[in-house]
């Protein structure tokens, strides 16, 4: 059984206790039992009797799919929150024509019970119609956090590789920049923070390299 592992943030590998040549279609078990299949990349280590494996899914799902559905099922949630939202306010306008008279409450008349659950149930269903549209700009907020997310290239892709390298030659211009007086420098850090931009990003390309290369 071929299971996954994590290797570094972003990135599982399949955790396998037979060797596989690249480019083979495995199926890989999730902790929750599912099965996905996956293409076989590069063998990134041994231990313990197991090779591990980077690996991508056979149907193209990655983390950009992921956080694309994600951003789905939160748009999902921010129109049902709304139209709940609209249910309570329309609930509330129950005996608006009479209540828009501004009847006093009849104390200990017949119709005083009456008067003051009406109130009372309304100014309820008012508050949960204003609880779900906060509801609903909070899911808003995670659909749109989530389509940001979906334009991102990180290790788990095979893109990577070409993105790092196309990222860290521009980090590396832009450093070149300051220490020749190409850019400006916008504080007495900036050369330093180019350079740790720099090294970041070789440490990712690196990465990219034995993932993807």
């Amino acid at each position: 059984m071929n299971t996954y592992s994590k290797f570094c943030p972003n990135v599982f590998l399949a955790k396998c206790t037979e060797q596989h040549e690249k480019g083979e279609v495995i199926n890989v078990e999730t902790k929750y039992g599912k099965e996905n299949e996956c293409i076989v990349h590069n063998l990134i280590y041994q231990k313990d009797g197991f090779y591990f494996y980077s690996i991508t899914r056979s149907d193209g799902f990655n983390a950009q799919e992921r956080a694309l559905a994600k951003s789905e099922k939160y748009k999902g949630y921010a129109v049902n929150a709304e139209k709940r939202s609209s249910q309570y306010y329309e609930a509330s306008q129950e005996g608006k024509d009479f209540l828009s008279l501004g009847e006093p409450i009849k104390i200990g008349h017949h119709s005083e019970k009456r008067h003051r659950a009406l109130i009372e149930r309304n100014w309820n269903r008012m508050g949960k119609s204003v609880e779900e549209s906060r509801k609903a700009e909070s899911y808003e907020s995670k659909a749109e956090y989530w389509e940001r997310k979906a334009k991102d290239i990180n290790l788990s892709m095979s893109e990577s590789l070409e993105y790092f390298e196309y990222k860290l030659a521009k980090a590396k211009e832009y450093h070149e920049g300051l220490k020749s007086g190409k850019y400006e420098r916008h504080h007495s850090f900036s050369l330093t923070y180019a350079k740790k931009e720099v090294n970041e990003i070789e440490k990712n390309l690196e990465l990219a390299k034995r993932l993807w290369s």
